[in-house]
């Protein structure tokens, strides 16, 4: 067995299984909510050009737009978060 402190230096612990779950479920957690944010943007979106009578395919292109733009804008968080965080 190899003792020396060079090599006992870049050992790194081995990480938990539980902290592996924790980080899953976080991230999982994270990803439901931006979907749920996403489409009370898009239903909100679509009831708001129906009141302003606009029709259906154009209300539903509408939503499509808005939650388009609610998953675009938390993937650009996303990313410029791990570029900072890294």
């Amino acid at each position: 067995m190899n003792t020396d402190r060079a090599t006992l230096v870049h050992l790194k612990p081995p990480v938990q299984s539980w902290e592996f779950a924790v980080f899953v479920a976080v991230v999982l957690l994270a990803a439901a909510l931006v979907v749920i944010v996403a489409l009370l943007s898009a239903s909100a979106m679509a009831k708001l050009a129906r009141l302003d009578g606009a029709s259906y395919p154009t209300a539903l292109k509408q939503a499509g737009a808005a939650f388009t733009a609610v998953i675009t804008l938390a993937a650009a968080v996303t990313a410029a978060l791990a570029a900072v965080c890294t």
